[in-house]
């Protein structure tokens, strides 16, 4: 057996071990329970080596695996404190960290895309990873530019391999296809597992992820709020960017100050809303990881792998249907939603039923400022996610089309950061301004 076919083997066990773990823990408990051991100590128990497997295997297997785990690790704020707790760090250490790629394999591939003397591209440049994702390390060097002088820089490396792993990975968590189809009947999982597999393999591509940011680039440049490096360099498995110095966004959720916070979540709120308009781009990967506060105030966005295509800007039902619901239109909202896919035209639907399912989720938009708490999102995650509730036996009759896919992750995966932040901000004056069709509330 070569190595590819047994890695490939390894991944898969893994992969295929994570379900039958949680199973295993899960018995573990109830046999303990029948012995007479309490309930919260064998919970508190099994979740805490719950979360040290799933940190474990998922960072291994760094493809689309861990980004499926990173994907996780925005939405703890919506778990119960109890539950929460043993996941927090486990989960928030996939944001930012990998097993590093050793050395002589980051040189092997440095000089395969910048050629043999890729040293001399450089001033300087460090073996020892800054940070870790899940196709790629990134490493501090020193550019050198034509006149000889350098300038500081991220230089993005793609793991070898990354290709063909990532999309093994992903064939592996399409099996969760038949997990959404029980929980939601209405959803029509296979394009929408198609359309995610599309726009996760371009990640692949650091060409063009470079021509991505490159545009987020030019729609912010001296923009007062919102800083964008610049590219050096790029191939189609090495990019450089220009280095940020700036507070990582999981730090300013563990330790930052309330104005922090407050700042963070008005400016991540501000560059989702504002981006398919000011770029054609949507950045479709919001967790902590990719932002930095600035010393100067301004929000710096990095990774631009994850983008959704939108040249047209934010499609304008998305704007007009939230104001419809704001102004308690129940037969506008139900014929909107149909209309975009959202409702199968075959099925009937209580449409002041809908409304009502809507409208704790537009809370943040109701009142001229919000906060998000880990409490409301908890609040909606248990609304939606019990089957005794009557969100939930709604919430079977919808859909979820593909064209809107990513739109809806980073709609919810912000929404997971702005509750870790605990963020206070004006979030309907942000959409009045750059969400097409959204008429403010009279």
């Amino acid at each position: 057996m070569t190595d590819i076919p047994r890695r490939a083997v390894s991944r898969t066990a893994k992969l295929a071990a994570l379900p039958l773990g949680f199973a295993g823990r899960t018995v573990l408990g109830m046999g303990k329970r029948v012995t007479g051991l309490a309930s919260d100590v064998i919970s508190a128990e099994i979740q805490q080596r719950t979360a040290e497997q799933l940190f474990s295997v998922l960072g291994q297997l760094k493809g689309g695996a861990m980004k499926f785990g990173q994907a996780l690790s925005v939405f703890e704020a919506a778990l119960p404190e109890e539950i929460a707790a043993p996941y927090r760090q486990a989960l928030t250490k996939l944001q930012e960290a990998a097993p590093p790629l050793p050395a002589a394999s980051v040189h092997k591939v440095l000089a395969e895309q910048l050629g043999p003397a890729w040293r001399d591209r450089f001033v300087s440049f460090d073996d020892s990873p800054a940070a870790a994702a899940s196709i790629g390390q990134v490493h501090r060097a020193v550019w050198r530019l034509p006149d000889g002088s350098g300038r500081s820089v991220a230089v993005k490396i793609q793991y070898p391999g990354a290709g063909d792993a990532l999309l093994a990975d992903l064939k592996q968590l399409s099996r969760l296809g038949a997990m959404f189809r029980a929980i939601q009947p209405g959803l029509d999982i296979k394009p929408l597992l198609a359309e995610l597999r599309e726009r996760i393999t371009e990640e692949l591509d650091y060409e063009l992820e470079a021509e991505s940011q490159r545009a987020f680039a030019a729609g912010y440049a001296d923009d007062p709020e919102i800083y964008v490096p610049e590219v050096c360099f790029a191939s189609s498995r090495v990019l450089v960017t220009e280095w940020i110095e700036g507070t990582p966004l999981a730090d300013i959720i563990r330790s930052g100050s309330e104005e922090q916070r407050d700042e963070a979540g008005r400016l991540m709120a501000t560059l989702h809303l504002s981006a398919p308009a000011r770029a054609g781009l949507l950045h479709a990967d919001p967790h902590p990881g990719n932002f930095r506060l600035l010393p100067d105030g301004r929000l710096g966005v990095i990774d631009f792998g994850a983008v959704a295509r939108m040249p047209e800007g934010t499609p304008e039902p998305i704007g007009r249907i939230a104001g419809l619901a704001l102004r308690g239109d129940a037969d506008g909202v139900e014929a909107g939603l149909r209309a975009e896919g959202f409702v199968s035209g075959a099925e009937p639907i209580d449409a002041h039923a809908l409304l009502e399912f809507l409208r704790p989720m537009l809370e943040p938009i109701a009142a001229d400022e919000f906060r998000f708490t880990r409490a409301w999102l908890r609040a909606e995650a248990t609304r939606l996610a019990s089957p005794r509730s009557p969100a939930y036996q709604l919430s079977r009759q919808l859909n979820l089309p593909p064209s809107y896919l990513l739109i809806h992750r980073v709609t919810l995966g912000s929404i997971g950061v702005l509750c870790q932040l605990e963020a206070k901000a004006p979030y309907r004056g942000i959409l009045e301004r750059w969400l097409p069709g959204f008429a403010p509330v009279g």
